[in-house]
C-alpha cells in the first residue's frame, strides 16, 4: 500500500530530529566562524576526509539514481551500473591530478579557475550558465524526483513534499558547507543502510519465490534466470544500445562525462577546495569506495523488480497510465517492506534527496555570491554581507525550483536521462576547456571561448543530424544505431566523444595560430612533486583498480 504506518513515522522522525538537530549543534559550534566567506562555503579546514567523502556521495546519490537506475536496471540491467564503477575510477583520477590543480593555485570556485586561467568574458558566460543549469536542470529534477518517489511510497501530496523537501534542505544549506558536510555523513549512513535492507528484501523475495531463502542464493538465481541482465557490455544488436553503446562507451563519451561531472563540477569539487591535498584526496578515495557499493543499492533492486514481474507479480503495480513504467520497479519493492523497515528506507531516500538539494544550492549560492555579486555587482562588499546574499541566493534558488518543476516534464523524460541529455549539451566543451587549461599553458582564451560556445553547438547539431540526414552508411563502421523509430543515430556517449575531440582539435588549433602571433596566455602554476601520492591513497587506488578489473571480468 502507498502509505506510510504510525511506526513509519516515528522512525522518519527519529532519522529528521538526528541530521536536524547534529546540523543546529555544528552551527553553534562554529558560528563565530560563519562570516568568513571561505568558511561558509568551503568549511575551510574543518571537514575530515570521511565527512568529504559521505559529502561526495550524499551529493551525488539522490532520487534520479534511486529511481532512474533502478528503472534502467528493470530495463537493460547491470550495464547502468558502469555510471558508478567507472565514476570510482575516474574519482581516484581527480584526486591525483586535479585537485592538487586546484589547491596549488587557490581555486574556490570553477568560474574563478576560468578567470585565473583564461579571462573574465569566458568565467562570466559559464557561471551564468553554471546558475541555469544547477536550477532550471538539476535543482528541479531533484526536487520533482524526490517529491515523485515520495508520493509513491507515502501517499503524500506531491506538491506538498516538494516544499517538505525544500524547506528540508533550506534548513540544512543555510549551516554553510560545514553544517552539509557533517550532516551527510549521518545521511549518507541511513541511505546505505536503508538501500542495503530493500535490497536484501528483494534478493530474498527472489529466493521465496524458487523456494529457497537469503540473498545470496536469491543474486545466484538472478543471474541464472535473466543472463541478459548481467553483461556490462553490450552489442550493436541489442535494443539498449542506444543508452549503453558498448565497448566505445568505456574507451571514450563515459569518461568525459565522469571526469566533467567529478573533477569541472562545483557541485563536487567544492567539498575537497576547503581542505588540504592529503585530506582532500583520502576523502574522495573513500568517495571511490563508497561508488563501489552503489549499483548493490541501486541497480540490483530493479534487476530483482524486473525478475519478479516476469513471474508475474507487481503486473499492476509497475503501470503508470496504463503501460509499463520501469521507474516504478523501486517505490514498488519499498512498498513491500514491513512498517517500521519502510519508514527507514523512506529516511533513506530523503536523505539522499535533501542531501543533494542542500549540496546543490550551496553550488548555486557559492558561485552567484563570489563569482557575480561579488565581483559585478557589488566589489566591496564585506564578508558578512556576502554570506548574508549567499543565504538569500539559497532560498531564492530553491523557491524558483519548486515553482517551475512541475512545468518540465521530468517525469515524462525519466530523470537520469534528462539530467544527462541537458548537461551533456556542454559536457564536452567544458571538459575540453578545462583539461587543456591545467595542462597545457599554451592554451588561449579564444580556444576555451570557442570549446564553450563551440562544444554546445557541436553537441547540438550531432543531435539533430539524423532528422536531416541519413546516417545508415555509419552503421558498417559501428557508428550509428538505428533507434526505436528505425532513424540511424550516433549514441549519446559517443556523440559526447566525436565533439570533444573536435573541440580538442580546434583548441589546439586555434591556441597554435595565437601563440604565433605573439598572445601568451596565463598558465597555472604547476609542480610534478605535488602529483605524488602518499601510500595509503596508492593501495586504496590499487584496490578499486583491481575490483574493476575482477567485475568487468566477470560480467563482460
Amino acid at each position: 500500500m502507498n502509505s506510510l504506518s504510525a511506526r513509519d513515522y516515528i522512525v522518519f522522525l527519529i532519522y529528521f530530529v538526528i541530521v536536524a538537530g547534529y546540523g543546529f549543534w555544528i552551527y553553534n559550534r562554529k558560528k563565530k566562524e560563519s562570516s568568513s566567506t571561505k568558511d561558509y562555503f568551503l568549511a575551510e579546514g574543518s571537514l575530515t576526509w570521511w565527512a568529504i567523502g559521505a559529502s561526495l556521495i550524499a551529493s551525488n546519490i539522490s532520487a534520479e539514481q534511486f529511481i532512474g537506475m533502478s528503472g534502467s536496471g528493470f530495463n537493460f540491467g547491470l550495464a547502468i551500473a558502469a555510471y558508478e564503477w567507472m565514476a570510482a575510477a575516474t574519482l581516484i583520477i581527480v584526486a591525483l591530478f586535479f585537485i592538487p590543480v586546484y589547491l596549488k593555485n587557490k581555486i574556490f570556485t570553477m568560474p574563478q579557475f576560468l578567470h585565473q586561467r583564461y579571462n573574465g568574458t569566458v568565467a562570466m558566460i559559464m557561471a551564468i550558465f553554471w546558475l541555469l543549469l544547477y536550477v532550471v536542470v538539476n535543482l528541479t529534477s531533484i526536487l520533482y524526483l524526490g517529491a515523485l518517489a515520495i508520493n509513491s511510497i507515502s501517499g503524500l501530496d506531491i506538491t506538498m513534499c516538494m516544499y517538505g523537501l525544500a524547506v528540508f534542505a533550506i534548513f540544512i544549506t543555510l549551516g554553510g558547507m560545514k553544517v552539509i558536510g557533517f550532516t551527510d555523513v549521518i545521511q549518507v549512513f541511513f541511505l546505505i543502510l536503508g538501500g542495503l535492507i530493500t535490497t536484501y528484501l528483494a534478493l530474498n523475495l527472489v529466493a521465496d519465490k524458487h523456494g529457497a531463502e537469503g540473498a545470496m542464493k536469491g543474486f545466484s538465481i538472478l543471474t541464472k534466470e535473466v543472463p541478459d541482465h548481467f553483461h556490462m557490455i553490450f552489442k550493436r544488436d541489442n535494443p539498449h544500445y542506444l543508452d549503453i553503446p558498448g565497448l566505445t562507451m568505456l574507451l571514450g563519451g563515459l569518461w568525459i562525462v565522469n571526469l566533467n561531472y567529478w573533477g569541472c563540477n562545483q557541485y563536487i569539487t567544492q567539498r575537497a577546495l576547503g581542505a588540504d591535498l592529503p585530506t582532500a584526496r583520502n576523502g574522495i578515495l573513500f568517495a571511490a569506495f563508497l561508488k563501489m557499493l552503489m549499483p548493490v543499492i541501486v541497480v540490483l533492486p530493479g534487476i530483482a523488480a524486473f525478475f519478479l514481474y516476469q513471474k508475474g507479480l507487481f503486473q499492476t503495480e509497475m503501470l503508470q497510465g496504463g503501460e509499463l513504467n520501469p521507474d516504478r520497479a523501486y517505490p514498488v519493492l519499498l512498498n513491500l517492506l514491513p512498517s517500521g523497515l519502510k519508514g527507514l528506507s523512506f529516511a533513506a531516500l530523503t536523505a539522499a534527496i535533501v542531501a543533494s538539494l542542500a549540496g546543490k544550492a550551496n553550488s548555486i549560492a557559492t558561485i552567484f555570491t563570489l563569482d557575480i555579486f561579488g565581483k559585478k555587482i557589488n566589489p566591496g562588499a564585506s564578508e558578512k554581507s556576502l554570506v548574508n546574499v549567499g543565504k538569500i541566493t539559497v532560498v531564492v534558488s530553491m523557491i524558483l525550483a519548486v515553482l517551475i518543476a512541475p512545468h518540465m516534464g521530468i517525469d515524462k523524460k525519466g530523470g537520469f536521462q534528462y539530467i544527462q541529455e541537458y548537461t551533456g549539451f556542454v559536457s564536452p566543451g567544458i571538459f575540453a576547456m578545462f583539461l587543456l587549461g591545467f595542462f597545457w599553458k599554451k592554451t588561449t582564451s579564444n580556444a576555451a571561448l570557442f570549446a564553450t560556445v563551440g562544444g554546445f553547438l557541436l553537441s547540438v547539431f550531432f543531435k539533430v543530424l539524423p532528422q536531416f540526414a541519413d546516417l545508415s552508411f555509419l552503421s558498417g563502421m559501428g557508428f550509428a544505431v538505428p533507434n526505436a523509430e528505425g532513424v540511424f543515430e550516433i549514441p549519446f556517449l559517443d556523440r559526447m566523444g566525436f565533439v570533444f575531440l573536435i573541440c580538442v582539435i580546434a583548441m589546439y588549433m586555434i591556441s597554435t595560430i595565437e601563440n604565433r602571433r605573439g598572445i601568451v596566455p596565463k598558465g597555472l602554476e604547476i609542480d610534478k612533486r605535488m602529483f605524488r601520492a602518499h601510500p595509503g591513497f596508492i593501495a586504496g587506488s590499487l584496490i578499486i583498480v583491481l575490483m574493476l578489473v575482477a567485475l568487468y571480468s566477470v560480467y563482460w
